[in-house]
């Protein structure tokens, strides 16, 4: 039985539509989107999305990718991002990278302020949920040395929406 998706036990929002150039939903990561350490040798680069449909009182977005199927008994963080202005409805190809200035990245579980790629050890595929979140505040106020926890507590008591593509890899 696969672990449940991040939303599936959090109050219920209403959803809006994302879309990628780069992933798609039940389909195999490319090797752009791949860690590279651990044995992997992807470009870890993080993939385009593209959102509308969301609340018109959305003040700010958040940006999340996470692996429910990790062994962790937890799961993986591979990307935080918040206080993304209400503004921009498009994250181009690579706007996870550590130099970033799309709003305010959290330490992922990988240790770093960026996205970091699909990484998960031999056998089935693993899903990777990257979720947009309309937020009803323009900040958080946190800053980016918080948990993906803290993020997401945080994130999941501002949302007003939600929308969410999820590929897979696995090797």
């Amino acid at each position: 039985m696969p672990a449940p998706l991040p939303h599936e036990h959090l109050p219920e929002v209403p959803p809006f539509n994302v879309e990628s150039d780069d992933v798609t939903h039940d389909e195999q990561l490319s090797n752009k989107h791949v860690f590279n350490d651990w044995g992997f040798s992807g470009e870890n680069v993080s993939p385009h999305l593209r959102w509308s449909g969301f609340p018109a009182e959305t003040k700010s977005f958040a940006v999340t990718c996470f692996d429910p199927d990790a062994p962790t008994g937890s799961g993986f963080w591979h990307w935080v991002v918040f206080d993304i202005p209400a503004d921009v409805t498009e994250l181009a190809t690579g706007a996870g990278s550590e130099d970033s200035k799309i709003g305010i990245q959290a330490r992922n579980d990988y240790g770093t302020k960026a996205f970091g790629g699909a990484a998960p050890p031999p056998g089935a595929p693993h899903r990777y949920v990257f979720t947009v979140h309309a937020l009803d505040e323009e900040t958080l106020g946190i800053d980016s040395g918080v948990s993906p926890a803290v993020a997401g507590f945080n994130i999941t008591a501002h949302t007003l929406a939600r929308a969410s593509i999820v590929p897979v890899y696995g090797h």
